[in-house]
């Protein structure tokens, strides 16, 4: 084996491509600035009760645990941020009021996501905590919206989804508990045979289930889904709380395009209570943004608060986006002449790219393009064009 090979799906990210991610990285964050967001760095291992506290199993399964040699203790590195920033919420800020934090840092998990999925994510996202009402899900799902917008993306599309419709629908019938993640499997992949097979494979399912989950399978299209939803699946209490979430928001967004598929669980790590999001667009294989309110994560912390926000993968919102823009340098002789040194000081103070070539070195670079050259002109350094 050779000593440069990486893991699998781990990678490196070469000079111009590294650039562009670190410059989204930075638009990003002074855009959410903007809305008033505070930033937060979390670290990057923590103990596992702590940063798995309030999450599904599906994040535990992503995580990748190790023993912490000063206590003995298992630790994680983490696998998604917003658990640990509603921890910072929570317990170390303990304010009063709403609170808008956003952050930025590598996150890492046990297996790709997907099969085109990395494991290692450049993760960025916003989230805004104590408040339960819909204008927090709406500046939320704005400032998403604007952030791929900001990156250069285009007719960026958004699907709504409500956990509570499949949940109350499972809850309902006392054969499916504990089969919770196999449903949610079957009804994002739209998988009709096995769900109408549901009752020799799961003992006692009522045949009402079986009918809505099948209708469930259905539902998906255009803001009118919701009305259908009404129509055809059973009267529960959360399930029509859900739909009432659902109806709330499109009503208060009534410029933006929605689509809204009521049987897709995967938009999360199934920490998730209130309405959820994911924005796709053309040139990315599965959704650039996920979000949406997850209401009572702090609890674990000691404080339950309101919660909703979002985050996206910087490495992979850059791999879809057309090849990054090479930018323009100077190249400039090595020499420690005053005259020189101050010609040097001076071009990189207004901004420029000015490379001083070593001597004896050959002169390659993949993120900048050399366009002129400093050069000695009767007593001056003057910049020039390279013919």
């Amino acid at each position: 084996m050779s000593n440069w090979l990486l893991p699998e799906s781990l990678a490196d990210i070469l000079p111009a491509e590294a650039r562009r991610i670190e410059e989204l990285r930075r638009n990003l964050l002074d855009l959410y600035r903007t809305y008033g967001f505070e930033l937060v760095a979390p670290p990057l291992v923590e103990y596992i009760d702590s940063l798995l506290s309030g999450t599904g199993s599906a994040l535990n399964l992503r995580t990748c645990k190790l023993i912490d040699q000063l206590s003995g203790r298992t630790m994680g590195v983490r696998a998604d941020m917003t658990p640990q920033v509603s921890r910072i919420d929570a317990h170390l800020l303990n304010r009063e009021g709403a609170t808008r934090l956003c952050y930025c840092g590598s996150v890492l998990h046990a297996r790709p996501s997907g099969l085109l999925s990395d494991r290692e994510l450049l993760q960025i996202g916003a989230e805004i905590f104590g408040h339960a009402g819909v204008e927090a899900d709406i500046e939320v799902l704005e400032l998403a919206l604007e952030s791929v917008k900001r990156a250069g993306v285009k007719e960026a599309r958004l699907d709504l989804n409500h956990p509570g419709v499949v949940r109350a629908i499972i809850d309902s019938d006392p054969a499916l508990q504990g089969a919770e993640e196999a449903i949610s499997e079957l009804l994002s992949t739209k998988d009709i045979p096995a769900i109408n097979d549901l009752p020799s494979t799961i003992a006692g399912v009522q045949p009402a289930t079986v009918k809505a989950l099948l209708d469930l399978a259905s539902l998906y299209g255009g803001p009118e889904v919701i009305a259908r939803a009404r129509a055809v699946l059973p009267p529960l209490p959360t399930l029509l709380a859900g739909l009432d979430d659902l109806e709330i928001l499109v009503r208060a967004l009534p410029t933006h395009q929605f689509s809204i598929d009521l049987a897709d669980m995967g938009s999360g790590y199934g920490y998730h209570s209130g309405v959820v999001f994911s924005i796709y667009a053309e040139g990315w294989h599965d959704a650039l943004v996920k979000g949406g309110r997850y209401d009572g994560v702090g609890k674990a912390f000691g404080r339950s608060r309101p919660a909703t926000g979002f985050s996206l993968d910087l490495r992979k919102l850059s791999a879809g986006l057309p090849p990054a823009t090479i930018a323009k340098a100077i190249r400039a002789p090595w020499g420690t002449d005053a005259a020189l040194v101050a010609a040097l000081r001076q071009l990189r103070g207004d901004g420029e790219i000015v490379v001083q070539v070593l001597p004896g070195q050959p002169h390659r670079l993949d993120e900048f393009t050399v366009d002129r050259e400093l050069v000695l002109d009767d007593g001056a350094w003057k910049v020039r064009a390279i013919q």
